[in-house]
């Protein structure tokens, strides 16, 4: 692993829109922080959800309602998608520093093992 850590992007921006980033490993303060509001703010995203369903479901909207409900699904996408962003960029960090093939355990059991009901 890097001795600097990795650059990870968070679940907010600037007070200019920029995106802000953390510089770490992981474990911090901030990084923490930055764990929970993503949890939250999916947690959020997926009661609009609901709420949504719910809403259309009753077909006896009005435009107003209609109106501050795609305002608030918007908000809900652009953080599920900077959580998307934050994941995937993480993910692709990960698999930089995962071994090569090459460096595999070798059939002597080194590696992981699960069991034969894992296999279906």
């Amino acid at each position: 692993m890097n001795t600097m850590g990795t650059v990870r992007l968070l679940p907010w921006t600037g007070p200019d829109g920029k995106p802000c980033f953390l510089l770490g490993d992981g474990t911090g303060y901030v990084s923490r922080i930055a764990d929970r509001m993503k949890e939250e703010q999916l947690g959020s995203a997926a009661d609009l959800i609901d709420e949504a369903r719910q809403l259309l479901g009753e077909r006896s909207w009005t435009p107003g309602e209609l109106h501050l409900l795609a305002v608030e699904l918007t908000a809900a996408l652009v953080q599920v998608h900077r959580v998307a962003e934050s994941r995937g960029a993480r993910l692709t960090e990960a698999e930089r520093e995962a071994p090569d093939a090459d460096e595999a355990p070798d059939a002597d059991g080194d590696g992981p093992r699960l069991p034969a009901e894992a296999f279906g």
